[in-house]
């Protein structure tokens, strides 16, 4: 959670007291004027209130750090409520209310700045040419006495690629207050995938560029997932409720038991109904050890376990996920049992490191036919679910 920008402006001091009368060497100790007065000494005592404060520059970017006048009131419930209306048009046609914002607004993330509206207005109109960014506002939230701080998820796709990569950003930003005018003169972005969101961050750039390359997803349904983070490591994904047949596997890279689930989609059920083929194949381990083993088919969206046509075969079953949040890490090439252990064995202990609690077992995520797919431009993800999960 960010610090409030009014504490980190002005924090209290309490170790000594400046007055207001003249000070000269004469009438003070020989030690006080180089511990209080020299440049350094001074730097280094607000630095150490500030090394830990991620919005260090982020204070420099803001009308906030005046002293507003004392009966300068700010009503941020109003200008929380106009972000929750207002932020949801940033990429349509619509576009957000440029009047509620400073003419010299000051916009910053980790490889962009902007200093006035009609920048920051332009960058917008830019990434909706290039990315087509699909913008989701998680909350937004009164942090400070001239603050907001929002949290959000961006999904954009870079159309002038041939492969058309997906990019996913989530974080928070900063939202400064003016006080006099009562409108945002400031915004700064912090990703969550990245240390260093100074402008311009090598951080930022390469976070960008490693989002570049191609996973090859097949055309076909799957389930339905919101992306509520997105670190270094992994994606944290909000799965909606879907629909497997499924049936005993022995490894998680195996295909055993793949031709009975793909034999119930292609008709061999009650009613021989064929139904639609979708994406990924799923192996799913239960326990720790990762050695019980089933293998699932999704089926379409659609449908429910009470509309699909029942199983004629006692190996095979259908069942309902009913969703859950899920931590996510996405590689490619093919997948070893022994580089699946691998990716799980990291992506837990990821987990762990942030302060997430796993579930036991995981799924392996497989979106492509190996067949028919070059190995390094394959999709495959290691799924973990998560006891529980909170976005701050």
């Amino acid at each position: 959670m960010a610090a409030h920008l009014s504490d980190s402006i002005f924090p209290p001091v309490s170790d000594f007291h400046v007055s207001t009368r003249r000070l000269t060497s004469s009438k003070l100790p020989g030690n006080f004027l180089p511990r209080f007065t020299h440049s350094k000494y001074v730097k280094t005592a607000f630095d150490s209130r500030r090394q830990n404060l991620k919005l260090k520059w982020a204070l420099k970017l803001s009308l906030v750090e005046q002293i507003p006048p004392k009966s300068t009131t700010v009503d941020v419930n109003r200008l929380v409520e106009f972000l929750y209306e207002d932020l949801p048009h940033l990429f349509d046609d619509q576009g957000i209310d440029r009047t509620m914002y400073d003419e010299r607004v000051k916009f910053r993330d980790p490889i962009t700045k902007h200093d006035t509206i009609d920048g920051y207005l332009f960058n917008i109109s830019l990434l909706k040419i290039l990315f087509r960014p699909d913008f989701q506002l998680h909350y937004a939230r009164q942090t400070g006495p001239y603050e907001i701080t929002t949290r959000w998820t961006m999904v954009m796709v870079f159309m002038l690629l041939p492969w058309k990569p997906e990019l996913v950003f989530t974080g928070t930003s900063i939202m400064g207050i003016n006080p006099v005018t009562q409108k945002f003169c400031s915004h700064v972005d912090f990703w969550d995938s990245i240390e260093n969101n100074d402008y311009f961050s090598l951080e930022g750039l390469w976070d960008v560029m490693r989002q570049l390359r191609i996973y090859k997803t097949p055309d076909l349904e799957s389930p339905k997932y919101q992306i509520l983070k997105r670190t270094a490591n992994y994606e944290v994904r909000k799965y909606f409720p879907f629909v497997v047949v499924e049936t005993k596997g022995d490894k998680l890279s195996g295909s055993f038991g793949f031709n009975y689930v793909t034999g119930y989609i292609f008709g061999k059920n009650s009613s021989m109904e064929k139904i639609p083929m979708t994406t990924p194949v799923f192996t799913q381990a239960y326990d720790s050890e990762l050695s019980n083993i089933s293998i699932q088919v999704v089926l379409p969206l659609e449908r429910d376990v009470n509309s699909l046509p029942a199983t004629n075969q006692e190996e095979v079953s259908l069942r309902k996920f009913d969703g859950g949040i899920a931590a996510v890490s996405k590689f490619s090439g093919r997948p070893t049992e022994g580089l699946v252990h691998e990716k799980e064995k990291a992506l837990r202990s990821a987990l762990l490191t942030d302060g997430l609690i796993p579930k036991k077992g995981c799924l392996l995520a497989r979106y492509n036919d190996p067949g028919r797919t070059w190995s390094f431009i394959m999709r495959n993800e290691v799924l973990i679910w998560l006891e529980e999960f909170t976005l701050e």
